[in-house]
């Protein structure tokens, strides 16, 4: 394993880690603040954060935009089929799809920051929204038809069981609506996932970033002023939880996250990322003290095990073992 991709790994080891605390923050924050306006606070920290990454790398993000537009036809998907579905010309507007990301960013955090104040409960928060890895590859099945691999079969009934340890302490009775609500957030982030990965796999991911974060801290702001929670003593309260969920997790976990998947790669980088949710117990064990059964606990490492067993290549490797045994029997 050659130096710079160790590097790489630990950039993203230690955006999973100021990830999983990240929850511990947003648990917090519903002390003193309501959903909409620490989402205000937060994301429109996180957008600062990263106005002096978007100034000291300028001239790369404009040449980059430069050659984009010059090589860029009109904007197609190509469905698991192999069909070629051709999109309108403003698809691939990089503002469109700052603003499109965003809206579905802004709804994913909003509910989730809803259900983590229904749940009070960073790690088992973090378990249920860490679904999202098992559920982008179903959700690409289902609109995108792309093929689903055998590890994601598996892995969603090791989650489905480590769900039910969780959540179904007593009967279905048992679950309860932040469950509910912080399942529907992991399909959101699910969603969120494949919106970049369709639209925005063109552009500058920092750019790309602080449109993102930006559009979704407007909304937060309008949310907030409709709603009329906007209290600043309120946020003097917990500052602390905001000022960590915005600079630390949007703008350095999120900039760690660039330069680790440029080092290591794509399958590797989602393993390493989805310690998050093993790091949101951790915060929430140490910090917040909080504690769950054997049962809940279980359930965790089940959920766990269905995220990272998503990323693996069980079908390439099955099929390299048998061509090995074809090989092997060859006379």
């Amino acid at each position: 394993m050659q130096r710079k991709e160790i590097g790489g790994m630990a950039c993203l080891v230690l955006a999973a880690l100021i990830w999983g605390f990240a929850f511990v923050s947003q648990v917090q924050g519903m002390d003193s603040t309501t959903p909409l306006f620490f989402g205000a606070t937060r994301f429109t920290l996180g957008s600062i954060s990263l106005i002096p990454l978007l100034w000291f790398r300028r001239n790369t993000i404009a040449e980059q935009e430069r050659k984009r537009r010059e090589t860029q036809g009109k904007p197609s998907i190509t469905l698991g089929n192999g069909a070629i579905v051709a999109m309108p010309k403003w698809t691939g507007n990089p503002i469109v799809v700052s603003i499109t990301c965003g809206i579905v960013l802004f709804t994913a955090s909003t509910i989730q920051q809803y259900g983590i104040l229904y749940s009070g409960s960073a790690g088992r928060s973090g378990f249920i929204t860490a679904l999202y890895i098992v559920m982008t590859p179903l959700l690409a099945f289902v609109i995108l038809r792309r093929r689903v691999h055998l590890s994601v079969i598996i892995s969603v009934a090791i989650s489905v069981i480590g769900f039910y340890l969780l959540c179904v302490t007593d009967g279905f009775g048992s679950v309860t609506l932040a469950d509910m609500v912080l399942l529907f957030t992991a399909v959101l982030f699910a969603g969120h996932i494949l919106v970049i990965d369709t639209f925005g796999r063109d552009m500058d991911p920092i750019l790309l970033s602080f449109g993102q974060i930006t559009t979704t801290a407007i909304l937060s702001w309008i949310g907030s002023i409709i709603e009329g929670s906007i209290d600043w003593a309120g946020a003097a309260q917990s500052w602390i939880a905001i000022v960590y969920a915005g600079v630390c997790s949007a703008g350095v976990a999120y900039t760690l996250q660039v330069v680790g998947q440029q080092l290591v790669p794509p399958t590797r980088a989602s393993v390493i990322m989805s310690l998050e949710s093993f790091f949101s117990a951790v915060g929430g064990a140490l910090l917040l003290g909080e504690i769950m059964t054997t049962r809940a606990y279980i359930g965790c490492a089940l959920i766990f095990a269905g995220t990272i067993l998503a990323q693996l290549p069980i079908d390439q490797l099955l099929h390299a073992v048998k061509c090995r045994q074809v090989d092997v029997n060859r006379p």
